[in-house]
């Protein structure tokens, strides 16, 4: 009862959490998959909103609940028997949008540091860019090419389970900048690595 490409955040964190919490209101609500979702995505538009007010530790905080909460819709769907290839679809077009929200804030807040702005500005699309293709990557792999990322560097390094992490671990220590700097670095990393392994098997 998991994605079949779970991240190692996921699954020796998230899921300890997520299963209980889907059990729960599989059973006593009548909450659906997709409202899992959105609630999901709302609070990690929250995470962003509070990094851009500065309020790091709360976003990054809120960030690690919205990565939890990712894994409650797919497991409350198993559940309730209501998976779909729309809430597939869905999930993942709301995980983009709450990632950029995410990023955004964190690039606004590192302005306000002591770090050149054109610096700033430059890393924090970097670390945008390069989150938005490890998933973007992922997804075209596994239907071009029939390439799914189950292990190694280029399945585990910047799953979004692990960016979210990171994401907590930077805002509740205060490092907007170096966060974004990490993420920058690990997402388009993996990317390339991904590339490699693409035409490897695409030869």
């Amino acid at each position: 009862m998991h994605k079949k490409w779970d991240g190692i955040v996921s699954q020796h964190i998230n899921r300890k959490f997520s299963r209980p919490i889907a059990k729960f209101l599989a059973e006593k609500t009548s909450i659906t998959p997709n409202q899992m979702s959105f609630l999901s995505f709302l609070v990690g538009v929250a995470s962003g909103i509070c990094f851009f007010i500065g309020y790091g530790i709360v976003g990054g905080i809120l960030a690690q609940l919205c990565s939890i909460l990712d894994g409650v819709d797919g497991d409350l769907a198993v559940l309730t028997g209501k998976t779909s290839k729309f809430g597939g679809f869905f999930d993942s077009l709301l995980d983009r949008y709450a990632d950029s929200a995410i990023i955004l804030g964190l690039t606004f807040n590192a302005l306000n540091s002591n770090y050149n702005s054109r610096l700033v500005l430059a890393v924090g699309l970097a670390a945008l860019f390069g989150s938005l293709m490890v998933s973007y990557s992922r997804a075209r792999a596994e239907a071009g090419l029939g390439l799914i990322y189950r292990s190694g560097f280029s399945g585990y390094a910047a799953n979004r389970d692990v960016r979210l992490f990171l994401v907590m671990i930077g805002g509740i220590l205060n490092q907007a900048f170096i966060l974004l700097a990490v993420l920058a670095t690990l997402t388009n990393l993996t990317v390339v690595k991904r590339v490699m392994d693409a035409k490897k098997a695409g030869d």
